[in-house]
């Protein structure tokens, strides 16, 4: 396991990352139930760690990092924010599933972002799959206020459609421990992903000041929805590309992205 380090938010939250590598900055923004120890960063940034100098953080309430209450979505843009400044005022941003949503936030209000990538955020912008309303966080506030943790993480199984005798295979596994630990972040997630479920077109202007250059990339074998929430995504962006990885689904394999990011990050302007 690689050393953490710790860097201070705005609120005075401690949030842990690792930093590997060396070239230009990149920061790692997981999606919901991730961290480094748990989930997709730590075998990505062993795959850029030749090209870039690697930041792979802990959201605020998961693993190394702390959290300091009320949550808002302005405290995990500060926390990237002093991310960027460890790494010396500029840095470029890649993130996947809710993570893709939360790079696209800290991008449209912080200084000094080169350029942002994006994976599958799972916007429901059309009737191609049932959108997700205030019944889903409702739902989840129940479960986590009954301190039913693994509860709260089925809800939020269901509503990405894994099937249900995946996800009591899942329960058997030792990560799902991990993810029960961590199971009230899911509230953070809904907040970050705010109505982009409701299965109504993206605002033209939620983004519109994120004029970076930014790639927005699906899966060629994800679910419909998912493919159409990315073109979706791409139309409203001011600069961005967008482009299909084949073969890949929402479980990313990092071989298969981290040479699309090479060339990406490290393309001319």
């Amino acid at each position: 396991m690689k050393e953490k380090r710790t860097v201070e938010s705005a609120d005075g939250t401690h949030i842990a990352y690792v930093r590997q590598g060396s070239g230009p900055p990149l920061i790692q923004v997981d999606g919901a139930l991730c961290y480094y120890e748990q989930g997709p960063s730590a075998a990505l940034a062993d795959h850029l760690k030749e090209s870039f100098t690697v930041f792979s953080y802990d959201r605020r309430g998961r693993g190394g990092s702390g959290d300091t209450p009320p949550y808002s979505v302005e405290k995990e843009v500060d926390d990237i924010a002093a991310l960027v400044a460890e790494a010396g005022g500029r840095a470029n941003l890649y993130g996947i599933s809710s993570g893709a949503v939360l790079a696209l936030e800290a991008a449209s209000r912080l200084e000094g972002i080169e350029k942002v990538a994006v994976y599958e955020a799972p916007f429901i912008v059309d009737d191609t799959r049932p959108p997700l309303g205030d019944d889903y966080v409702d739902g989840l506030r129940r479960h986590l206020q009954a301190g039913h943790h693994s509860a709260a993480v089925r809800h939020f199984m269901r509503a990405v459609e894994v099937p249900t005798a995946v996800t009591y295979l899942m329960a058997l596994m030792p990560a799902w421990k991990k993810m029960v630990a961590i199971a009230p972040t899911l509230l953070y997630d809904a907040a970050v992903m705010g109505d982009t479920q409701a299965g109504k077109a993206l605002p033209a202007d939620r983004w519109s000041v994120v004029e970076v250059p930014t790639l927005v990339m699906a899966g060629g074998k994800s679910p419909e929805w998912m493919r159409f929430g990315q073109a979706a995504l791409a139309a409203v962006l001011p600069n961005a590309r967008h482009r299909v990885l084949e073969g890949q689904t929402h479980l990313l394999e990092p071989g298969a992205v981290a040479p699309v990011l090479v060339d990406f990050f490290l393309e001319a302007a």
